[in-house]
């Protein structure tokens, strides 16, 4: 299962990564067709579209890697029984806000494609297609946190550290 789920968060953010070089042919699309007097239509929409793609999809990736800013003010303070009982809290409660985010993403695409609304900019995109990357994401990203929650209760959790705030002075 752990195989499964470590190949779920890299393929994601391996997707993520994809969409960010999709966002630089879009940046770098615009930037050549405004050179050389050429409109291509739709390149700040698409890049839009890639950006939030590549964001929502690395967000499982970025969490297992211990990367997403936490406040540990209060939890480093803490010892034991109480540490173990904060982390389960505040675990629990980033659980359950993704499980929202996660369901009214995916009702969001869903209507998004049952009212067949579509982007009013003049590439007229359907919008339920790159509203399924922040579905995804959140999905991918509940399941992470899921992972985590389960670990944790049973005690098995390995916090990872960045090493990038002792880099910051």
């Amino acid at each position: 299962m752990r195989k499964l789920l470590d190949g779920l968060y890299n393929s994601a953010a391996a997707l993520a990564a994809l969409f960010m070089v999709g966002l630089l042919a879009m940046v770098l699309l615009s930037i050549v067709s405004r050179q050389l007097h050429f409109h291509v239509p739709g390149t700040d929409a698409y890049a839009g579209y890639l950006m939030a793609a590549s964001g929502f999809l690395a967000l499982a990736h970025t969490l297992k890697r211990g990367e997403h800013i936490r406040v540990t003010l209060l939890i480093n303070a803490l010892k034991g029984s109480a540490k173990k009982a904060m982390e389960i809290w505040a675990l629990t409660t980033a659980t359950l806000l993704t499980l929202l985010f996660a369901v009214y993403s995916c009702k969001l695409a869903w209507q998004s494609r049952a009212f067949h609304d579509i982007s009013t900019g003049s590439d007229a995109t359907p919008l339920w297609i790159p509203q399924l990357a922040m579905a995804f994401g959140a999905v991918i990203l509940l399941i992470a946190f899921i992972d985590e929650l389960i670990l944790e209760i049973q005690g098995r959790r390995t916090t990872v550290t960045s090493g990038e705030a002792l880099r910051n002075e």
